[in-house]
Order: C-alpha cells, then sequence, then structure tokens
C-alpha cells in the first residue's frame, strides 16, 4: 500500500512541471513565475539605461515593502549586461527587490513584455492578472506629470488582495525593449 501510495505521488510530481529557476544579479535563486506561496507574482521589465525605470526605483521599493504577499522582481531587458555593473547599479540605486538579467528575454516572452518600465503580475499558473503601467507619472514619453493622480499597479494588486476583478489596465509608457514590437 506504501509503494502504490509513493508510486502516485512521485508521478503527480513528475506530471506538474517545475518552475524554472532564476537567478538575481547577487546569485540568489528566485521563480518568479512561481506564486504557490504569495498572492501573486510581479514582474517590473527594467532597463538601467531607461531614465523612466530609474525614476521609478523609489516606487519600486515602496510597492515591495507595502505589499508583503506579492513576489516583486525587476526584470533587467538588457542580455550583455554585465553582473558585476548591474550589483553596483542595485548599490548605487537602492534597488530593493531583486534584479534578475532575462539574457534570453524568457520572461520578456511569457510576459509579453513591450516597454520598460512595465509591470506583468502572475497569477497561478502563469496567468496574467494585469500588465500595464505603474502609474500616470508618465502621460507620454516626454510629458511627465509633478505627480501620479492615478496608481494603477496598486489598483491592480488591491483587487488580487481582495479577490476582486483587476480594473482598467493602460499601456506603460516607456523606452521600447529592443527587438520587441510594441503594443499597437
Amino acid at each position: 500500500m506504501r509503494f502504490v501510495a509513493l508510486l502516485i505521488v512521485l508521478s503527480l510530481a513528475l506530471a506538474r512541471p517545475a518552475a524554472a529557476q532564476d537567478f538575481d544579479v547577487l546569485g540568489n535563486p528566485h521563480q518568479p513565475l512561481d506564486v504557490t506561496s504569495n498572492a501573486a507574482s510581479v514582474l517590473i521589465f527594467y532597463c538601467h539605461d531607461c531614465p523612466i525605470c530609474n525614476s521609478y526605483i523609489p516606487e519600486f521599493n515602496r510597492l515591495r515593502a507595502q505589499y508583503p504577499r506579492f513576489s516583486f522582481y525587476l526584470i533587467e531587458i538588457d542580455p550583455d549586461w554585465t553582473d558585476a555593473k548591474a550589483r553596483r547599479h542595485v548599490h548605487d540605486f537602492n534597488i530593493q527587490p531583486p534584479l534578475i538579467i532575462d539574457r534570453d528575454h524568457r520572461l520578456v516572452k511569457v510576459a509579453e513584455a513591450a516597454v520598460t518600465p512595465e509591470a506583468v503580475v502572475f497569477g497561478p499558473n502563469q496567468t496574467v492578472l494585469y500588465r500595464g503601467r505603474i502609474d500616470d507619472t508618465y502621460a507620454e514619453l516626454g510629458q511627465r506629470r509633478p505627480a501620479a493622480t492615478t496608481h494603477d499597479l496598486r489598483d491592480a494588486l488591491d483587487s488580487v488582495l481582495a479577490h476582486k476583478p483587476i480594473p482598467a489596465q493602460p499601456p506603460a509608457v516607456g523606452c521600447a525593449i529592443p527587438g520587441i514590437a510594441p503594443p499597437e
């Protein structure tokens, strides 16, 4: 009987695909698409030389601190950026969420991200719950408001926690990801 139970458990474990493991620039392992222990996983597509991305770092840090039931990751889209330069950037800019360099754009493709910064919130089974902007600080490229008037990502995270439908998902404004067609 124990042997049969062991076979059943083993077959279930083998039937379930393992989540891909990624390493942040500090060498720590992560599974950014696995949400088994969190409400959802928030991937923010990021480029170190995008001024819009860098202006949002304090907000990324606040979101991570204020929403502990979510896993937050910054996904660096520049495949040529070295780990040493990335570690220095993390230190210099005081980046709190883990920074993962997406060298083969695997996460970019799964999330269908097109610009940086763009937030994609994944639920169970890699279901995309939200894809869009952080807030409306940038009405469009080159047009920055003094302060955000809507907080789209926060509203989406609040909706996930309340088990309510996600509100509107305005497209992200930012720097295009090379080789990826921008949304129409």
